[in-house]
């Protein structure tokens, strides 16, 4: 029986069970140069050290001006991998495999001059994801500039590689700029990339496998629905992951929302309100994915698991509360653990 302690393997990445530390801003970037510091290695080690096995390292930004804020990770020079190496490094020395989310955060960029998205339409956000509820005006990208951005996450990849990790992710949900082209509310194009809502999306994949080892695989962050007036369906977004499958993709993180504020659909305030859509995503696609979402209960978690709603399941939240959660909920629902022995007196 698949259970939430049962190893994984997908192409190289071999998994010691099936837990991710979903990935999570600490905007604790210091110096404005987007790189890791003493926080981010004792964040992303500690998880390590509790058992999780697989971490997913925050959006990390292809350019200094595609993060959401100034004191965002990035990862657009030679001179920020040595930093990462650290990290990766240590995470490895405990048993758990480690990726990173590559990202540019569109015209949500907040501490931005001039945030850019495919169109230039500004939105609204919910007030905790900005210091007031309010986003800049963005300037539409010209093809040119489309161009180098493919460039770009494509160079952030080759420098993810030569850090050391694991696993790759995008992020193409919660209203950053992967997820603007695809929204048919935001990208109002005329051109090739309005008239197909995939293309940027795919053209960035083929950028990235194109870097990454044969054996590495790729995960794709989804939103699965959206909940703005007028946002898109289910049916949409897996018409969209058809074509990033096709293009490369090897997982699916399936979430939801996360552009603008929410209209008449609300998103769930329940345990496990996303699970369904990963489901949905593993039946329509035949490929695994990754459930988030309100799943720091180990015994709902080991269901998702159990069930065959998903092959992995992502915990954000409750790692920030608990650096040891994957301990604690392979004890609770298996009766045994085996924790580092520095901690056998206390985890049992």
């Amino acid at each position: 029986m698949i259970t939430l302690p049962t190893a994984y393997k997908i192409k190289g990445l071999e998994l010691k069970n099936r837990i991710v530390m979903a990935p999570m801003c600490q905007y604790s970037v210091d110096k404005k140069d987007g790189i890791p510091n003493d926080w981010h290695y004792v964040h992303y080690v500690s998880r390590a050290v509790g058992g999780t096995g697989l971490i997913i390292v925050e959006m990390t930004s292809i350019c200094p001006d595609g993060r959401i804020t100034d004191n965002d990770l990035g990862l657009w020079s030679d001179e920020h991998i040595p930093a990462y190496q650290r990290i990766v490094s240590e995470v490895h020395k405990y048993g758990a495999k480690i990726g990173i989310q590559i990202a540019h955060a569109g015209r949500k960029a907040e501490d931005a001059m001039q945030p850019v998205g495919p169109s230039a339409i500004s939105g609204n956000a919910l007030p905790e994801e900005t210091k007031n509820g309010a986003l800049k005006q963005p300037r539409a990208l010209t093809i040119d500039e489309i161009k180098h951005l493919i460039t770009q996450f494509k160079d952030a990849t080759r420098r993810s590689v030569e850090a050391g990790f694991d696993t790759i992710e995008l992020h193409g949900a919660h209203g950053y700029l992967l997820h603007q082209f695809m929204l048919p509310s935001i990208n109002n194009r005329t051109d090739e990339y309005g008239k197909d809502l995939a293309k940027f999306g795919v053209e960035v994949i083929q950028a990235v496998k194109s870097v990454m080892p044969e054996d590495m695989p790729l995960i794709f962050r989804i939103s699965a629905i959206e909940y703005i007036d007028g946002g898109y369906g289910i049916e949409h977004s897996i018409e969209m992951a058809k074509r990033f499958k096709e293009a490369g993709v090897d997982i699916f993180h399936v979430s939801s929302g996360g552009e603008g504020i929410p209209g008449r659909l609300k998103p769930g305030n329940h345990p496990g309100y996303q699970v369904p859509f990963a489901r949905a995503f593993k039946e329509a696609l035949n490929e695994p994915v990754i459930a988030v979402g309100k799943l720091n209960n180990p015994q709902l978690a080991e269901a998702t698991i159990a069930n065959g709603d998903a092959d992995l399941v992502a915990v954000a939240r409750g790692m920030l509360n608990d650096p040891y959660w994957a301990l604690h909920a392979i004890k609770e629902v298996s009766g045994s653990v085996t924790p580092p022995v520095q901690y056998k007196r206390g985890i049992r």
